[in-house]
């Protein structure tokens, strides 16, 4: 094997450092990395190989003729989020026929993963709690098709059955990208019958809702509607194949409750939490159950509730996470090298991958200057420093830093001292980094 080529749709920065690592690992077997990309920009710093921008409109087939044209000899898909996912997946098929294997979970699994509703099937037939909801259909809601007069309001019966506040979840959306909240049957109303002048809903950058979301939309979307689930929001990634699946260490990122929130907007952290582990245990096996039986080939992002002792399931993502980076900080693994296995046909680790230590990442607001960053990375072993781009917006810098377990006081008086010193980190960042390593 010669060259292995690496799907991405977003900046490269977001997979630092673990992507150089691994391509640095490739070319050290003689083996040429190369990444074909739809955002961004990439240098020999980002990544250490072959680099193609592509426009982001590019067509699963368009993506797997130029990876064909460069002469690779596998592919490997590190795209997010799902519509990329869905593009990587489409791509793959068209690469697996013209004889370059391609590290992604075939087409027709991650065209049920991608769908929010038939995601919700698959985990409650697999014995996973899940919200309870329903599904509305956009056909039925425009008039397209079959007439159904009582059509809305079975919704609304449904509706009542499960109880407000409620949360608005479009089927195809990802990154918590138009999602609303319910509060009252006038909320429903207003997504059912559509007006003309409403504007999008909130998009990944978005802050959480101030006033109640009942402004219509433009147009019907298919959604999920289900109850509200408040707990502790936390994510896994699952790298592998049939037969060998890796579980990585629970990461936390923020709360659940009636309001959608910004993706990156708490705290996210990777550490000891061992009555929640010692639960996640038997979840974790019917998690890799699933992925045996759809025939997951790369890794999938899970997203969950802990709620009451127990994990309840909002999403299957085939895909990799926007925590991959935390969770392979904190057990020394990295993803990225795994997947790259996998293209060359070696084998990968399975089972619970152990935990080594903390991990944490926070926003940075408008930025880190250059002096207070080297300050931070001479205080703490910092993993990763970027700026955050979501969909062209930046913002501001993320920074992922490390620590082992018993150095808990010794990195909140650093920081601490730090924060004295520059401001940073910002005040509230400060508290809760504080509150979870002295708990």
């Amino acid at each position: 094997m010669r060259k292995i080529a690496f799907l991405r749709s977003v900046r490269i920065q977001r997979a630092d450092p673990y992507i150089q690592q691994a391509v640095r690992g490739l070319a050290a077997d003689g083996i040429e990395a190369g990444l074909f990309h739809t955002s961004g920009t990439a240098g020999d710093e980002d990544f250490p190989g072959h680099r193609q921008r592509l426009d982001r409109g590019v067509t699963p087939r368009e993506l797997a003729d130029a990876v064909a044209a460069w002469g690779a000899d596998a592919a490997v898909s590190i795209s997010l989020p799902c519509e990329n996912a869905l593009r990587d997946a489409a791509t793959k098929a068209h690469l697996d026929a013209a004889g370059i294997p391609t590290v992604m979970t075939p087409l027709a699994a991650t065209m049920l993963l991608v769908d929010k509703w038939e995601t919700k099937q698959l985990c409650r037939q697999a014995g996973l709690p899940v919200p309870d909801g329903f599904r509305v259909d956009s056909d039925l809601l425009a008039g397209r098709g079959l007439p159904v007069p009582g059509y809305r309001e079975a919704l609304r019966v449904q509706a009542e059955r499960i109880g407000y506040p409620l949360m608005w979840k479009p089927v195809w959306e990802s990154t918590s990208m138009g999602i609303r909240t319910l509060r009252s049957p006038a909320d429903l109303d207003d997504h059912l019958a559509p007006g003309p002048d409403a504007g999008p809903g909130p998009g990944p950058g978005s802050e959480p809702a101030s006033e109640p979301a009942s402004e219509p939309v433009s147009e019907p979307v298919s959604a999920v509607v289900e109850q509200v689930v408040e707990g502790d929001l936390c994510s896994v990634d699952i790298v592998g194949r049939p037969g060998a699946y890796q579980v990585l260490p629970l990461c936390w990122t923020g709360r659940a409750g009636a309001e959608p929130v910004f993706t990156f907007a708490d705290l996210r952290w990777c550490g000891p939490r061992e009555e929640a582990d010692a639960a996640f245990a038997e979840v974790a096996r019917t998690l890799v159950g699933l992925c045996e039986g759809l025939g997951v080939h790369g890794s999938v992002n899970i997203d969950m509730i802990h709620t009451g002792g127990r994990f309840v399931i909002l999403e299957v993502n085939p895909r990799i996470g926007g925590a991959t980076t935390l969770s392979c900080a904190a057990s020394g693994t990295n993803t990225f090298t795994s997947l790259a296995r996998m293209a060359r046909g070696l084998p990968v680790a399975a089972g619970p991958a152990q935990r080594v230590g903390w991990a944490i990442e926070f926003l940075a607001g408008d930025g880190i200057p250059p002096a207070v960053l080297a300050e931070l990375r001479h205080r703490v072993r910092v993993v990763t420093a970027h700026e955050l781009v979501i969909d062209g917006a930046s913002h501001g810098d993320i920074v992922v830093l490390t620590l082992a377990e018993g150095e808990e006081d010794r990195t909140v008086k650093a920081l601490t001292e730090l924060h004295e010193a520059t401001g940073f980190p910002a005040a509230d960042v400060m508290g809760k980094i504080s509150s979870l390593l002295t708990r």
